[in-house]
């Protein structure tokens, strides 16, 4: 059985090689964007450290928090380093959706461009259908600074089938099992965020009836895949 101390290092190394998945994807610029994860079975969460470029992260620049935020110090080597100016928005979802093993924010292109618009993504697409089960929903306009982020989302995905969120004028936020389904979420809300963008382009995207994407939902979790 994995000490605590193994568990973190496991999440830290984990965490960091997920933040390549955002460069990859071209999901994210500079330092904006982060993954974190939650720490199986203690109330800890890893965080990428605020304003530091993608490519100088390592595992031991990952931030150890509570779940209120507040980074933790020890022996678990924290790297002095401040955690992502998301990480309130974060731990709150792991606080009231315990469910959630990994949070992920990234401001892409196409689905920040939703989510300036403040207009959910509409089911029009299969794939949406699978990974979605319906449209992508807007959550309210909040700010950095507290935890108006994190209410926001969990208000919007308690009562969606949706594992992502786009915040009003802000950005997606993605949620899952664990940080890489969380990151999953987020390249595929991206991928169709741009797919309906260009379908409106010529003319009005036909929506997918809800017993269809019920029935495309049910399988995509509970059959498809190994």
């Amino acid at each position: 059985m994995s000490t605590l101390s193994e568990t973190i290092q496991a999440a830290r190394v984990d965490v960091c090689a997920l933040h390549s998945e955002l460069t990859q994807y071209g999901l994210v610029v500079w330092t904006a964007g982060n993954v974190s994860a939650r720490v199986p079975g203690a109330d800890l969460m890893v965080i990428k450290p605020s304003g530091v470029s993608y490519d100088q992260l390592t595992p031991k620049l990952m931030v150890v928090t509570d779940l209120h935020g507040t980074p933790v110090d020890g022996e678990w080597g924290n790297p002095g380093l401040a955690p992502s100016s998301d990480t309130a928005a974060a731990a709150y979802v792991y606080r009231h959706m315990p469910e959630v093993g990994g949070v992920v924010h990234t401001h892409s292109t196409y689905a920040t461009a939703w989510a300036a618009r403040r207009e959910a993504i509409p089911c029009v697409l299969t794939m949406m259908g699978d990974e979605f089960g319906g449209d992508i929903p807007v959550g309210p306009f909040a700010l950095i600074g507290d935890d108006s982020i994190g209410r926001g989302i969990v208000e919007t995905l308690e009562h969606s089938n949706s594992p992502c969120v786009l915040m009003a004028n802000h950005g997606p936020f993605a949620i899952g099992k664990d940080a890489r389904s969380a990151v999953k979420a987020a390249v595929m809300c991206e991928e169709v965020a741009k797919t309906v963008h260009i379908s409106r382009q010529l003319g009005e995207p036909v929506p997918l009836a809800p017993e269809t994407i019920s029935s495309l939902h049910d399988r995509y979790h509970n059959v498809y895949g190994q």
